[in-house]
């Protein structure tokens, strides 16, 4: 079965087919990371506007690069949301187009969904359940997944999102957009213990996040030190900022997996490329016994290609969308 994906979700124009959820025939991605760099941050006017700009070739693309036509689709699926709701409604309309004009079903796909189930294209044996972190610029969960559309969230962020702490911590010292890739190659180089930052772990037996007041207490580290003259030393700050935040992604999420009876953990999201997470992740699970999955680095980035497997799944178990479909910015897993 091949499935034709769409996803317009943030700053990414993106399409690709995929066959019977698993392989990817191709999956075109054109980022914007350049324009919106010197602005420090995504601009959702400018996204919209260079989504409807490459869509179309995009998605043309997908088709020649897969050496497939219009009429050898069976689905399309397109990202619904969460995101911003400009670059959506670009995803979205294209797709209904395509829906309506080649008479095919339509999914639309939850983006965090969509996540989760990049592994499921790098690695052709993982099955659910497992325990699952979703870490991105825009959201952090610890899922229980039970089955390929079955989630139960355990716990999110009450505030910051690991990727923007990540972000606005890059800012602050100096460093371009996207600060998450940039802080994790510092910290290669950095002392991870040179500066004492919070670990945030919030109520006995929580499995929620706060990267909000660790974003404070390294922006006043960055404060006292420029007042009083001395050096900071961006390298080790990085890597103590890197190392306060994966100390508690880590621990929650072998604690919820030994209090599952779960061997995997599957990481997800745009900071499952941080290689000191990965690192990190792999050493405990030796010693625990549990599996770690990763998708590789180019499926961790919104894609496609995820998009696409997460339709297939989703049309499988029988949750299709109609034309009346419609964005959904704040659209969340459940």
């Amino acid at each position: 079965m091949l499935t034709l994906a769409i996803e317009t979700s943030c700053d990414e124009t993106s399409a690709a087919v995929i066959r019977d959820g698993r392989e990817v025939l191709s999956n075109i991605i054109s980022s914007q990371i350049e324009i919106h760099r010197k602005f420090g941050g995504v601009v959702p006017e400018v996204a919209s506007r260079k989504h409807i700009e490459n869509i179309n070739q995009i998605v043309q693309e997908a088709l020649d690069s897969a050496n497939v036509t219009f009429k050898d689709i069976d689905l399309i699926g397109v990202t619904q949301g969460p995101g911003l709701v400009g670059a959506l409604l670009i995803g979205i309309s294209t797709a209904k187009a395509l829906a309506y004009g080649l008479e095919l079903p339509i999914v639309g796909v939850n983006h965090i969904e969509g996540h989760v189930c990049a592994n499921y294209i790098d690695h052709k044996d993982l099955e659910p359940p497992f325990t699952c972190l979703i870490v991105s610029g825009g959201h952090t969960y610890l899922v229980q997944v039970n089955g390929y559309t079955d989630y139960e969230i355990v716990g999110r962020t009450r505030d910051d999102a690991a990727g923007e702490a990540f972000d606005k911590v890059a800012r602050a010292l100096g460093l371009p957009y996207p600060g998450g890739p940039v802080i994790d190659k510092l910290s290669q180089s950095g002392n991870k213990a040179a500066v004492d930052f919070p670990r945030v772990m919030l109520e006995p037996n929580s499995y929620d996040f706060s990267f909000s007041g660790l974003k404070t207490a390294v922006l006043n580290y960055l404060n006292q030190l420029k007042q009083k003259g001395e050096e900071i030393i961006v390298e080790d700050v990085a890597a103590s900022f890197q190392q306060s935040v994966l100390d508690v992604l880590v621990e929650k999420s072998f604690r919820l997996a030994k209090e599952r009876g779960m061997d995997k953990i599957v990481l997800a999201g745009g900071v499952a490329a941080n290689q000191g997470l990965r690192t990190m992740m792999e050493e405990r699970g030796k010693k625990e016994g549990i599996k770690i999955f990763y998708p590789s680095r180019v499926l961790c980035t919104d894609n496609a290609a995820m998009i696409g497997s997460a339709a297939y799944f989703n049309y499988m178990a029988g949750k299709l969308s109609d034309l009346y479909l419609n964005v959904e910015p704040n659209l969340d897993l459940i």
